[in-house]
């Protein structure tokens, strides 16, 4: 991994994807994942990094939930960009089984494979239940899952007695990143000198505390010798600043959907959502998507711009929530000349 360094341009970043697989209304799971293969093949062409999916359960709009069978999907279906999980939520799972998926994938696709792990469900306590029944966790426990997980890939880094070995697994160094969307996975990313992904797709307020908390915790390690930092961010391109918040109107739906606990598929446009939408929710809404970049090619690469000054992150990954496949391609598409040209 290329170690951090003071990036003043978006011209030195590297820049990834988070797909979300999203089930747009009057679509099928399997619309999706089509999409989904369609769009990282487009993305390994545009030059992006990574093509992160990301686990959550319970949701008609997601149809990413069988995180890692969707990442053999689409690196069967591309060849050189990494594919990895943006990210598998350990509570849901026992280290073991993601060990021996990682490790089967990574077997299959050497050196393309990452492991972002995530520290939330990712879903409500009934559907938590329903994935592990034995065991509830609150998340308090993630730093002893991690350790556990790590060493099924690293037997010197395992303690106690397990003698349990991940086949495949075992011996294969596979990047494992620790995503966070607060000051927890920061600073545990930092002890263990790990790779740290914020999502400032979602939570914006607490982007500079936990990169700055990630940063002063860092210890150098086997894998880093300087922290290494992505950021998610939400970003909606098109050729006219109209065209592009019109588009952007599906994914306030969606944050709605979930301030309103009615979670849903992904809707279609619509020109006005101040109709659909208290003022209380706007708050909300804003509290939630003050980071998200929407604009034509000029605004969208100034707000970048931004963003890089105050985060000085080493990647970013792009989400964008936009209910017309063709359109999500095109705002990629956008992207990445930006990233190219600056």
């Amino acid at each position: 991994m290329t170690q951090s360094s003071v990036h003043h341009t978006l011209k030195n970043l590297r820049y990834s994807v988070l797909d979300l697989s999203p089930i747009i209304q009057g679509g099928t799971a399997a619309d999706s994942l089509r999409n989904t293969l369609d769009l990282a093949q487009h993305a390994e062409k545009w030059g992006y990094t990574r093509y992160w999916l990301a686990e959550h359960h319970n949701m008609p709009g997601i149809a990413s939930s069988a995180t890692s069978v969707v990442i053999g999907h689409v690196a069967a279906g591309t060849s050189k960009i990494r594919v990895g999980s943006g990210g598998i939520m350990l509570p849901n799972h026992a280290p073991l089984v993601i060990a021996e998926q990682f490790g089967t994938l990574e077997s299959l696709f050497p050196g393309r494979i990452d492991l972002g792990l995530g520290r939330a469900p990712g879903t409500d306590q009934i559907t938590a239940h329903a994935l592990r029944r034995d065991r509830l966790s609150d998340g308090s426990d993630f730093p002893e899952q991690v350790a556990e997980l790590r060493g099924y890939f690293d037997p010197a880094l395992r303690t106690g007695n397990r003698y349990v070995k991940a086949v495949p697994g075992e011996g294969l160094q596979i990047p494992i990143w620790l995503l966070g969307s607060s000051g927890f996975s920061a600073q545990l990313a930092g002890q263990l000198g790990l790779p740290f992904s914020f999502a400032s797709h979602f939570s914006p307020e607490n982007t500079l505390p936990a990169l700055d908390l990630y940063r002063r915790t860092f210890r150098p390690s086997k894998v880093l010798d300087k922290p290494y930092i992505m950021v998610g961010v939400n970003v909606i391109a098109a050729d006219s600043n109209e065209e592009a918040q019109k588009l952007a109107t599906s994914m306030q739906q969606q944050f709605l959907s979930l301030i309103r606990n009615n979670p849903g598929q992904l809707q279609p446009p619509v020109d006005n959502l101040d109709e659909i939408c208290s003022d209380y929710e706007k708050i909300l809404l804003k509290e939630r998507t003050g980071s998200s970049i929407v604009g034509d090619r000029h605004a969208v690469k100034e707000k970048l711009q931004n963003f890089l000054n105050e985060t000085n992150a080493d990647e970013f990954i792009i989400n964008a929530q936009i209910f017309d496949h063709e359109a999500r391609l095109q705002s990629y598409r956008i992207v990445s000349e930006i990233f190219n040209e600056a």
